[in-house]
């Protein structure tokens, strides 16, 4: 087997489990709940076979759904991250893009930066939309994609910086 396919199954179960056993239990004010499993998702090959990262998008949202009783909103937002993350690659990396050199899990620069933050706020927005399903609620739905997207970002950081491997 390939190093870099166990690689994505360890983080996979990693960010799954985390999520799972810790972030599913916080919730601040009741509006604030960080989701750094998607970090599977943004931390995917940039050269990786895009079917199997829509297929493991999709098993990453129904695990989630059926721990969180949510009926596939987690499924459909990370469906959703998935198809568009290569016009989020094109918008924030360009040219680097386009020559497949970027890695995510290093030192955080503006282009990073850019794409994880349009990555949650692509998730966050789709999922709050699909859990509120009506137009009345639209403040309630702005307000918890600003401030999920906020500790989400900040918890996806630290975790990027816990994971990164070491250069000696």
């Amino acid at each position: 087997m390939n190093s870099t396919f166990l690689l994505n199954i360890s983080r996979f179960i990693l960010l799954l489990a985390v999520q799972i056993v810790i972030f599913n239990n916080m919730n601040f004010l009741g509006y604030i709940i960080p989701l750094p499993y998607i970090l599977f998702i943004i931390l995917y090959p940039v050269n990786g076979n895009r079917s199997g990262l829509l297929l493991a998008s999709f098993l990453l949202g129904l695990t989630m759904d059926l721990f969180s009783n949510s009926g596939g909103i987690h499924a459909t937002a990370c469906l959703v991250l998935a198809y568009v993350r290569p016009t989020i690659f094109k918008f924030s990396f360009g040219v680097s893009y386009e020559y497949q050199t970027i890695k995510l899990n290093d030192v955080l620069t503006p282009e990073r930066f850019s794409f994880i933050l349009m990555s949650v706020v692509i998730h966050h927005i789709t999922l709050f939309i699909l859990e509120a399903f009506q137009v009345s609620f639209f403040w309630d739905i702005l307000l918890r994609t600003v401030l999920s997207t906020v500790f989400t970002i900040i918890s996806c950081i630290i975790i990027i910086y816990l994971i990164k491997p070491n250069k000696r």
